[in-house]
């Protein structure tokens, strides 16, 4: 590993030349990092954290659904065995339309795994095992540098690269900059790419719950006029909730004690799984769509929620993330292997045209769909049960959803093929 830790290490950090300058330090970044690595580019990733933040390993209720091709990513660079046995399979996917109290409508959705041969749709992971993995894995690559607890203040492009400064004046130099700094992608605004987007006046609830009974690797998602609430099945008796709410709602469920709280969420939850209790902490986070108007700029290129974030209703947010990183290792390696310059206008014009249309198309879906179903609107009720059904019935139609939801349809860069 190399680390900015000594007054050596600062200077030659304000004069070497990176293959690739990574922003943000969540998950998309790390995952670049280590992708990019393998790939035989040298990389920079710059935290704003510090690193023995992001190293904390109590379970604080996070929790990701990985679709199989992003599971298939990350045992292409050597990360999943790092998680494999913390991770949960989702097997089954249970989608009902209803009221908080009244129960499911009769009209439903099933999707099994076993229609697909390729495996289960997904695994849900925690956080601090995602994250713990990720920062252990770019250690072992001696091509990466960690830059922690520094932030970006400036950057600027030439024919020979860009550079970036840090908050500490320290300049650090590469041939391709990426943002994975967030929906409010500083990286984004100083490149001058503007954002189209709008909000949904709801606020996403995130938790996790021990039950009683077992969940079998089922995942549901229930459907309300408010806003769905996702039931995601972690290792033992638990589960992730993702309960998206009026803004107004979620504050004053937020505002309430745990006991409250739970008195909430159990109307909506159900009684399926026995009895309930909170585990670790409670997380808010408002709804809104928000796509960057281009993916990139000179020597520059977005990914994850810098370049585009939607509605969690199908919890596609990492998974898209996951695939432009996977999509650009291609794009950047093609251009190697052709003698391109990797930061070029047509190398990454190649990679905005492979992901443009398939996340905008994706942040299309998941708004009309959110749209469709947050509502008790009795004649759009009529009409989506009906629509559920018909799915329901339809055993090519189920098996498209479901390979839709594994991330196995479209063009699949090649860490995500198996």
């Amino acid at each position: 590993m190399q680390r900015m830790d000594n007054p050596v290490r600062s200077a030659i950090l304000s004069v070497m030349k990176n293959d690739l300058i990574i922003v943000g330090g969540g998950l998309n970044g790390p995952a670049l990092a280590i992708a990019a690595a393998q790939a035989g580019f040298t990389v920079c990733i710059i935290d704003s954290l510090p690193k023995a933040t992001r190293e904390m390993r109590d379970f604080d209720g996070r929790s990701y659904a990985l679709a199989l091709a992003s599971k298939r990513l990350l045992k292409g660079i050597g990360v999943w065995p790092r998680v494999a046995s913390d991770a949960q399979p989702m097997l089954e996917i249970k989608v009902t339309d209803g009221r908080a109290g009244q129960g499911a409508s009769p009209w439903m959705m099933h999707f099994d795994h076993a229609e697909i041969e390729e495996g289960p749709m997904g695994f849900m992971v925690e956080d601090r095992h995602l994250r713990g993995a990720f920062l252990a894995a770019m250690d072992d690559h001696p091509s990466i540098t960690q830059v922690d607890g520094e932030t970006v203040v400036a950057q600027s492009v030439d024919a020979a690269g860009v550079s970036v400064t840090l908050a500490s004046g320290k300049v650090l130099t590469g041939a391709v900059l990426v943002g994975s700094d967030g929906r409010k992608s500083g990286t984004a605004v100083r490149a001058g790419i503007g954002r189209t987007g709008w909000g949904y006046d709801q606020t996403a609830i995130v938790c996790a719950v021990a039950h009683e009974k077992p969940h079998d690797g089922i995942a549901h998602q229930f459907f309300m006029p408010n806003g769905p609430l996702a039931i995601l099945p972690l290792t033992g008796n638990r589960s992730s909730i993702v309960w998206s709410e009026t803004t107004t709602r979620a504050a004053e469920v937020m505002a309430l004690d745990d006991a409250g709280f739970l008195g909430a969420l159990r109307p909506a939850f159900g009684s399926f799984l026995g009895e309930i209790n909170l585990t670790g902490a409670r997380f808010t986070y408002p709804l809104g769509l928000t796509l960057a108007q281009s993916f990139i700029a000179d020597r520059t290129v977005l990914i994850g929620d810098a370049a585009h974030g939607m509605h969690p209703i199908a919890g596609q947010g990492l998974n898209a993330g996951l695939r432009d990183v996977a999509a650009l290792v291609d794009v950047l390696s093609e251009a190697h292997a052709r003698g391109e310059d990797i930061g070029g206008s047509q190398a990454l014009a190649r990679y905005q045209q492979w992901r443009r249309f398939d996340t905008a198309s994706l942040a299309l879906a998941t708004d009309t769909f959110n749209r469709l179903f947050s509502n008790d609107n009795p004649l759009l009720r009529a009409a989506r049960d009906i629509g559920m059904g018909l799915v329901n019935g339809a055993p090519f139609l189920r098996r498209s959803f479901i390979r839709e939801a594994a991330g196995l349809t479209g063009d699949l860069p090649s860490l995500m093929r198996g």
